[in-house]
């Protein structure tokens, strides 16, 4: 008798910048998640898969949660908080410290909500002393009953595997939902807009990068199989950044597009001719409409 799979659904949670995107890259061996030392760098649920001979978790990676500003961040905040509910278990990604923050309390109230087994992960274990993660572990345990907590470093590897491992004993034993070579379930196009996405917030300078989105106008591959032609679109609020997204000459957007290129070829494993415009469309971040149009629909949640 052939011995019973386990699969099931995990959601990754955790304020910005915590590590989430590493972490899930991290875990799944390819890169699926765009990281950049800027918040909202994550907008979209994404899903990864990850299957070995014990079976499949399917990873929600929800945009972090956090008090919301405007139109995109309300959005941000329902689907991370609606994922909660709809998984077999949450991981909770955190710094390595003692204080724990408001932002670190309201993720708690929510989780408080809940039934959900919630595993901790202490990232960024790298970057202290191994004496001092007792301290911290206990410090989190305090605000949340955690089913467990694990220290790791999602940079350097350290400790993944027990996050692969714990994941299992907690999901349902079941039929896989993905063939077991799929790797995430988000179209190429959308992948291709992240990662352009992810050199501009990179490359451009902090007072731009929250206001802008990327589409694909069109990407076709030639009759000869060998190039795919792309052209991008990246969107910013207002002229001043249009001029600081092109830069001098045109230096800033051609460095975007030779890094983006550079990384969409090696994900795809053929040649790309990329060509990126700029273009401005006033607060489209609290436009219905044009959240839309950059793929952020409400209904969809």
């Amino acid at each position: 008798m052939e011995e019973q799979k386990k699969s099931g659904f995990a959601t990754l949670i955790g304020r910005p910048n915590v590590g989430k995107s590493t972490l899930m890259n991290r875990l799944i061996g390819q890169k699926i998640a765009i990281t950049s030392n800027k918040p909202q760098t994550t907008r979209n649920k994404i899903q990864t898969v990850y299957t070995d001979e014990r079976g499949q978790i399917v990873f929600l990676d929800t945009p972090g949660i956090h008090k919301a500003k405007n139109k995109l961040g309300e959005y941000m905040v329902n689907v991370a908080e609606h994922t909660l509910k709809e998984v077999d278990v949450i991981l909770w990604l955190v710094e390595p410290t003692t204080f724990i923050g408001q932002g670190e309390r309201h993720i708690a109230e929510q989780l408080e909500k809940v039934d959900t087994p919630v595993i901790l992960v202490i990232n960024k274990v790298d970057t202290v002393k191994k004496e001092e993660i007792l301290t911290f572990i206990d410090a989190y345990r305090k605000i949340y009953h955690f089913a467990e907590i694990i220290p790791v470093s999602a940079l350097k590897g350290t400790n993944t595997e027990d996050v692969i491992d714990t994941l299992y004993r907690y999901l349902p034993y079941g039929p896989m939902f993905y063939d077991e070579d799929t790797v995430t379930d988000q179209p190429m196009r959308q992948i291709v807009a992240e990662l352009i996405r992810e050199k501009a917030l990179r490359i451009l300078n902090d007072e731009i990068p929250h206001g802008i989105a990327v589409y694909i106008d069109s990407m076709k591959e030639r009759p000869s199989n060998d190039i795919i032609d792309i052209d991008a679109t990246i969107v910013c609020e207002r002229e001043s950044h249009k001029g600081i997204i092109i830069g001098k000459q045109g230096q800033m957007l051609k460095k975007i597009g030779t890094q983006a290129r550079i990384e969409i070829e090696k994900m795809m494993e053929v040649k790309i001719n990329l060509k990126l415009w700029v273009k401005v469309r006033k607060e489209w971040r609290d436009s219905d409409v044009q959240l839309k149009n950059f793929g952020y629909d409400q209904k969809e949640i």
